[in-house]
């Protein structure tokens, strides 16, 4: 009896033993059916998705030339012009577009009236945008040019815009307005506009370019920020560099509106940055007349002996280092240069009368030059 039931259940461990075994081989089958639909799942979804992306980036229609209004407005970044293409049949995909935009590192587009047409590429929609070719003439231009300043920059804004030199100087020292700046552009306008050492807080921020609007009487802020952005923009491709020269965009700004002063269309920027770099690794004053001026808010061919005495934090006769901020604005050759200076032994230099600079390496070389060229007026 005793042997009976041993019998039976080592029958019956077996038998659960072999329903275990084969349920086993079935969960490993579904198991594995599921991850093979995954994997074609997956598969099929990044193939999908790359012909999508590449039917996203080609024309809407290669054969519709028919031109279609597209209004940009001021202020527009790149997800607001990819929408407003994209609701207007001119790309297939905002955000196919938007991303196409970043990775080719584009930027620049004005606001303006544009006549796109669905035939065309992503490449010649971009170009379009950037150069600003427009189906309608702008209400009014304004040419910021190189090395000005706030002051002078604002009279131009109320020659050629619907506002006043005086409102364009209020609005540039609205400090709550300066406030929500900080917020829009966190990495270009910082807590160094607000030194107490600074004398116009966006000096040097409104960058040096032809601005054409297509309203007749836009905001002023729009009009400003336009500069602001163009700035924003310029800098934003100097980021790396920035970086391994330690500078911060406002620091940046201050040397290269040094240079852009002190330049002129004879000057070779990147021996005049090297100077101010030679003489900051001395230890030496700059002693750049233009900081001068700036300091007593006059525009002067020559600065006078009593000129130097001024007390300013932006006088480099009597500072070390660079000035609180910005005496002017300043292109992108000022900007490379500031960034980029020649390797040289220079710590001396002037421009004679027609704008030829002399360097020289001692104060000796120096002052014989001066004597030559600029007392003597040997040109």
């Amino acid at each position: 009896m005793v042997m009976t039931d041993k019998k039976e259940i080592k029958e019956t461990l077996m038998k659960k033993l072999l329903e275990r075994q084969s349920e086993a081989r079935s969960i490993r089958k579904i198991v594995g059916l599921i991850l093979l639909c995954v994997v074609i799942l997956i598969g099929g979804t990044a193939v999908g998705g790359y012909f999508y992306v590449k039917s996203a980036l080609k024309p809407v229609d290669p054969d519709d030339s028919k031109p279609v209004n597209v209004e940009v407005p001021i202020g527009s970044g790149v997800s607001t012009i990819a929408d407003l293409l994209a609701d207007k049949g001119i790309v297939k995909n905002a955000t196919v577009f938007k991303y196409y935009v970043k990775f080719n590192n584009e930027s620049g587009f004005q606001a303006g009236s544009y006549g796109l047409t669905p035939s065309m590429t992503m490449d010649e929609i971009i170009k379009s945008l950037k150069t600003g070719r427009v189906i309608r003439d702008a209400e009014f231009t304004i040419t910021v040019p190189e090395g000005l300043q706030l002051d002078e920059i604002a009279g131009l804004i109320g020659e050629k815009s619907p506002y006043s030199k005086q409102e364009v100087e209020k609005k540039l020292e609205d400090k709550k307005w300066i406030e929500q700046l900080k917020k829009e552009y966190p990495n270009l306008i910082t807590k160094d506009v607000s030194n107490k050492k600074i004398k116009r807080p966006l000096e040097g921020y409104l960058y040096p370019a032809t601005y054409s609007f297509y309203e007749k009487k836009p905001s002023l802020e729009s009009i400003l920020k336009e500069m602001i952005n163009q700035t924003n923009e310029v800098l934003a491709q100097y980021e790396p560099a920035m970086k391994e020269k330690k500078m911060s965009p406002h620091e940046l700004l201050t040397f290269a509106s040094l240079v852009e002063k002190e330049a002129t269309e004879k000057a070779d920027r990147g021996k005049i940055s090297s100077v101010f770099y030679n003489r900051i690794e001395e230890d030496m004053p700059l002693q750049t007349d233009p900081t001068v001026l700036y300091s007593l808010g006059k525009h002067k061919a020559r600065t006078t002996y009593k000129d130097l005495e001024v007390d300013s934090p932006y006088n480099t006769y009597k500072n070390k280092g660079l000035p609180p901020g910005p005496i002017s604005n300043a292109g992108v050759s000022s900007i490379e240069a500031a960034l980029e200076p020649e390797e040289t032994d220079f710590y001396y230099f002037l421009a004679s009368s027609n704008g030829t600079v002399y360097y020289s390496e001692t104060l000796d070389e120096h002052n014989e030059k001066k004597e030559k060229y600029i007392t003597n007026k040997k040109d």
